[in-house]
């Protein structure tokens, strides 16, 4: 179910929005060659924990006889990597991409947000993926707005990438998010416009586009979360948590509303 949030429940969003941003901020300046996945989740909690929060992936999704659940604060998913990678010892190299999504709780609302960063110099070709995997988001982000139907969002973030020769991840999609990370509906990066609820004034969505530099099929690894793309070609992933409001979007993991 859809759940329109007041002012002052947006307030809250707002705040963690942006302790999410600044985060994400930071650990965007700790990627660098030679550095340890562990040691950027191993900040994250403690930034989260530090500033009154909660991490909101450690812990999440455990299936029985499936897989354990999340066992830490980051999902860092590396090159061909798309989502969901489980941060251990494996450390940053000279041209690799990592994805950093990150999530948390503050008083009983939840922030989401996710950014590709690369490390150190990176090929044309992985530059290229990261510059049409954050245009994408922001054209999804330009579609949030109130009278407008849900996959106008979908489209456009579907369009402008396989324009530019790459293609979108199908399983797996954005959400609406609030007093539950993963609430209704369901955001996909793909589809024709003019579908699905209209977008109101106070709904709450965290859009994010999931773009690979090959085919879109993925794979799910041994760990049980850690997914892959099918032929081994890299993979980048932005997210913002995004209101919909009389005015237009309003992104509330975006560093630049401040506060």
């Amino acid at each position: 179910m859809i759940v329109l949030k007041s002012e002052r429940e947006l307030e809250v969003m707002r705040r963690a929005g942006r302790l999410v941003a600044r985060l994400l901020e930071e650990l965007g300046r700790r990627v660098a060659p030679g550095v340890r996945l562990r040691d950027l989740d191993r900040f994250a909690e403690e930034f989260i924990l530090r500033h009154g929060a909660v991490p909101a992936f450690k812990g999440y999704g455990g299936i029985p006889g499936q897989r354990p659940p999340f066992p830490a604060t980051i999902c860092a998913s590396v090159n061909e990597q798309v989502v969901h990678g489980v941060p251990g010892d494996r450390r940053l190299r000279e041209g690799d991409i990592v994805s950093i999504d990150v999530g948390l709780l503050l008083d009983g609302f939840y922030g989401d947000a996710a950014a590709t960063f690369p490390v150190g110099e990176v090929s044309e070709e992985a530059s290229r993926l990261l510059e049409v995997t954050r245009g994408a988001l922001w054209e999804g982000i330009a579609r949030a707005r109130a009278g407008n139907r849900l996959s106008d969002i979908s489209h456009a973030v579907q369009s402008y990438v396989e324009s530019r020769g790459f293609s979108v991840v199908r399983d797996f999609v954005g959400h609406g998010i609030g007093r539950q990370m993963h609430e209704d509906p369901q955001v996909p990066n793909f589809g024709p416009p003019g579908l699905g609820p209209v977008l109101r004034p106070g709904m709450t969505l965290a859009i994010e586009p999931m773009v690979n530099a090959g085919g879109p099929e993925v794979v799910v690894l041994a760990d049980g979360w850690t997914t892959a793309t099918a032929d081994g070609k890299l993979s980048a992933h932005f997210e913002h948590t995004v209101a919909i409001t009389a005015d237009g979007p309003l992104v509330l993991t975006d560093p630049r509303e401040g506060g």
